[in-house]
C-alpha cells in the first residue's frame, strides 16, 4: 500500500468559526490577504496541511461562506474528499449552511463531519438542544447521521476528538488515483518575482513531477512543471489529493487563470457541449426555464451556457434526475462523472447541479427517444460506454477511454479484449464494427478508382489513405489497408494498390482505336512519328492519353525512345536482335545506322534506351553489349 493523500473542506455560514477552526487544527491562518484581516471574512479558500507521517497526508481548505464568494467555495470544495460542517452553536443552522449543505451534495460529497463551532458560547443546559436542532435541519442531506462533535477554537475544546473522528472518516475513504494521466483545475494563479507563473490546485488525479512537461487546457498552451511544493515545502512529485503549487516555465499568469486545467496527456476532453444528469435545489424561486442561461461550476471553471430540456419546457423542483443537456458559452475540461454546479445569475442562487454523463454532446431532437438515448448512455455497462465512445472516435487509447467513460484503466484494457473491440495498434483500439465500416468504405473507393481509371495499375495508397483518415483517422486506415493486403483482398506493388480481381483494360468504347493505333505504329517500324500525331489520327480524347501510354507500355505493347518517339514492341525486339546479330561484342553508332537504316535523328534516341534498358554500356565511343 503506498501512502494516502486526503484534502478536507470547511464548509459553512460566515462567521461560523470555520477559519479559527482550521488555525486550531493547523496552528496556520488561511486568511491571507489583506481585505480578509480588515474584514475578518474568507474571500478567497484558504489552505494549510493538517496532518502527515509515513502512511497519510492531509490538507485542510478553509472555503468562504459568504453568500457573495460562492463563486470561491465552489471552486475550493470541488476536489475534496472529507467535509466538515461548521455551525455555530449560538446561530444553528443558517441560510448558507443550507446552500453550502446542498452544493456540496450535488458534488457527491458522501463523507462529512458535523462540527458544532463556539460550544463555550453556549449554556452547557443549551447544548444537548443546540445540538438536537441542528441533526433535525441536517435530516435529508449528505450530511444525515455523520457523526458530530462540539468544539471551541478559542479553548480548544473538542479538538483531539475531532482529530479522532478526521481519522477514523479517512479510513473510510479510497484515496484518488495516483496513476494515469495527471489533472489539476487551476484556483489561483500569481506570479513570483524572479520566477514567474506559480498555480495552486487540488491534484485530481494522476501525479505530476519536475522538469514534466504539460499543458494548460482549454487553451492548448504547453509548458514545463519547473518546481513542484507542497505546503510550501520543495517537493519532486505531487499526487492526486494533495494540494500543490507549481511554478510553470514560460506562461504568463493571464494564462494560467482560475477555470484553465493543468494536465499531462491529450486525453482530456476539452468541450462545450456536455450531456448531463440534474437534481434541482430546493426552494427555488422560480422555474428553470428551457434554454435558461445558467452559471455552470464545472472543476474551478464558472462558465455561461445554457441548459436544454428535451422532455419539458420548465422545470420547478423534481426529486428524481433529469436527463438534460448543458451548452457553454466557452470551452471546460470534463470527462464522464465530473460533478457540477448550475446557478442561475439573476436573481443569484444555486438552481441545482448534477454529473457528466458524456463529454461530446451531440444535437439531439426533442422527445421521449433522446431521453431515453441519454438514460441508456447514463445506465450503460462499461462495455456499452467504451463500445459507444469508439464508435465516435474511430480509435483511442485505453488511458483516453478511461477518462471519456470514466471507467478506470484496469476495467477498461479488460474490456478490450472480449468481442467487438479491435487492437489496430501497439496501444490503439477500435470498434469491429468502425474497422469493418472503414474496410468496406476502403473497398469502395478502390472498387470506384478501377471503374474511373481502368488502364492505371491502381490508386497510390498514400491517396487512399488521405481520402479516409479525415472520417476513420491514419491508424485505424492504416491498419484496415494492411489488413486488407494481409487477407489476399489487395495487392500493393510499389506505392500502388489494387483489387486482387481487378486486371487493367482499355475500355470495350476504346479498344479498336486502340487497336488501330498500334497497328500503324508496327506499319511504320522504326521510321515513327510523334506518338501524338497516332492519337490524333486514332481519334483517341487527350485525356485518356497519359494512362493509355502507361497501359501499353506496362503491357509491353509500346517501347519509349524518348517523350515523344515510340515503338511498336515487336518493332523495337526485332531491332534490337536485328543489332545483336550483325555487331558481334560492340559496335559504334555509324555500325547502327547501317544495319537500320536509320538516321542520327533515331538512332541516337533508340541507342540511349538500350543504355536505360541495361542492354548495352556505354564506353567512349563505342557500345559493349552487356552479357
Amino acid at each position: 500500500m503506498g501512502k494516502k493523500y486526503f484534502t478536507i473542506g470547511m464548509a459553512g455560514h460566515i462567521d461560523h468559526g470555520k477559519t479559527s477552526l482550521t488555525k486550531a487544527l493547523t496552528n496556520i491562518d488561511t486568511d491571507r490577504l489583506k481585505e480578509e484581516k480588515e474584514r475578518q471574512i474568507s474571500i478567497e479558500p484558504g489552505f494549510a496541511p493538517l496532518y502527515e507521517d509515513e502512511d497519510l497526508e492531509v490538507s485542510v481548505i478553509d472555503v468562504p461562506g459568504h453568500e457573495r464568494f460562492i463563486r470561491q467555495m465552489i471552486a475550493g470544495v470541488a476536489g475534496i474528499d472529507l467535509v466538515i460542517l461548521v455551525v455555530a452553536a449560538d446561530e444553528g443552522v443558517m441560510p448558507q449552511t443550507k446552500e453550502h449543505l446542498q452544493i456540496l451534495g450535488f458534488l457527491g460529497i458522501e463523507k462529512g463531519i458535523v462540527v458544532i463551532s463556539k460550544a463555550d458560547r453556549v449554556d452547557e443546559e443549551f447544548i444537548g438542544l443546540v445540538e438536537e436542532e441542528i441533526l433535525l435541519e441536517l435530516e435529508g442531506t449528505v450530511f444525515e447521521g455523520s457523526p458530530s462533535v462540539l468544539v471551541d477554537s478559542l479553548s480548544l475544546r473538542g479538538m483531539e476528538e475531532l482529530k479522532v473522528l478526521i481519522e477514523d472518516e479517512l479510513k473510510e475513504i479510497t484515496p484518488r488515483g495516483t496513476t494515469g494521466a495527471f489533472r489539476l483545475p487551476i484556483d489561483q494563479a500569481f506570479s513570483v518575482k524572479g520566477q514567474g507563473t506559480v498555480v495552486r490546485g487540488t491534484v485530481y488525479e494522476g501525479s505530476v513531477e519536475e522538469g514534466q512537461q504539460l499543458k494548460i487546457l482549454p487553451s492548448g498552451i504547453e509548458t514545463r512543471a519547473r518546481q513542484i511544493q507542497v505546503h510550501r515545502k520543495q517537493a519532486e512529485k505531487a499526487f492526486a489529493g494533495q494540494r500543490t503549487a507549481i511554478n510553470l516555465s514560460g506562461v504568463a499568469k493571464e494564462d494560467a487563470a482560475r477555470g484553465q486545467v493543468l494536465v499531462s496527456a491529450d486525453s482530456f476532453t476539452v468541450t462545450n457541449v456536455f450531456d448531463a444528469s440534474i437534481r434541482t435545489a430546493e426552494g427555488l424561486e422560480s422555474a428553470i426555464k428551457q434554454r435558461m442561461p445558467v452559471k455552470c461550476h464545472i472543476g474551478t471553471a464558472e462558465v455561461m451556457g445554457r441548459i436544454v430540456f428535451f422532455d419539458r419546457n420548465e422545470l420547478k423542483e423534481d426529486k428524481e434526475e433529469i436527463l438534460c443537456q448543458i451548452r457553454l458559452d466557452e470551452e471546460v475540461v470534463t470527462k464522464r462523472g465530473d460533478r457540477f454546479i448550475l446557478r442561475r445569475p439573476s436573481p443569484a442562487e444555486t438552481i441545482g447541479g448534477g454529473w457528466v454523463i458524456d463529454p461530446h454532446g451531440r444535437k439531439y431532437k426533442f422527445g421521449k427517444h433522446t431521453v431515453e438515448l441519454l438514460d441508456k448512455k447514463k445506465q450503460g455497462s462499461p462495455h456499452e460506454r467504451i463500445s459507444d465512445a469508439l464508435r465516435i472516435n474511430s480509435s483511442m487509447k485505453p488511458s483516453e477511454l478511461a477518462h471519456l467513460t470514466g471507467v478506470d484503466e484496469e476495467t477498461v484494457l479488460q474490456v478490450l479484449q472480449e468481442d467487438g473491440f479491435v487492437k489496430i495498434g501497439p496501444n490503439d483500439f477500435a470498434h469491429s464494427e468502425t474497422v469493418q465500416n472503414a474496410s468496406m468504405e476502403a473497398a469502395g473507393k478502390l472498387g470506384e478508382f478501377h471503374s474511373a481509371f481502368p488502364m492505371r495499375k491502381g490508386i497510390l495508397k498514400a491517396e487512399l489513405v488521405q481520402s479516409l483518415a479525415a472520417t476513420y483517422g491514419k491508424s485505424l486506415v492504416d491498419f484496415t489497408v494492411e489488413k486488407g493486403i494481409l487477407d489476399g483482398k489487395w495487392i500493393k506493388e510499389e506505392q500502388w494498390l489494387f483489387s486482387s480481381t481487378f486486371e487493367r483494360n482499355i475500355p470495350k468504347s476504346w479498344q479498336k482505336r486502340a487497336g488501330n493505333m498500334l497497328d500503324q505504329l508496327r506499319e511504320d517500324g522504326l521510321q515513327v512519328q510523334y506518338l501524338d500525331d497516332y492519337f490524333a489520327k486514332s481519334g483517341i480524347p487527350g485525356d485518356l492519353k497519359p494512362d493509355m501510354i502507361r497501359f501499353l507500355a506496362d503491357a509491353d505493347k509500346i517501347v519509349p525512345i524518348d517523350g515523344q518517339y515510340y515503338y511498336h514492341a515487336d518493332i523495337f525486339n526485332e531491332a534490337v536482335e536485328k543489332l545483336k546479330a550483325g555487331t558481334g561484342g560492340s559496335f559504334d553508332v555509324g555500325v547502327a545506322k547501317d544495319l537500320l537504316g536509320l538516321s542520327r535523328k533515331y538512332i541516337i534516341p533508340l541507342l540511349e534506351r538500350l543504355d536505360e534498358l541495361k542492354l548495352t554500356v556505354r564506353e567512349d565511343n563505342k557500345r559493349i553489349w552487356k552479357k
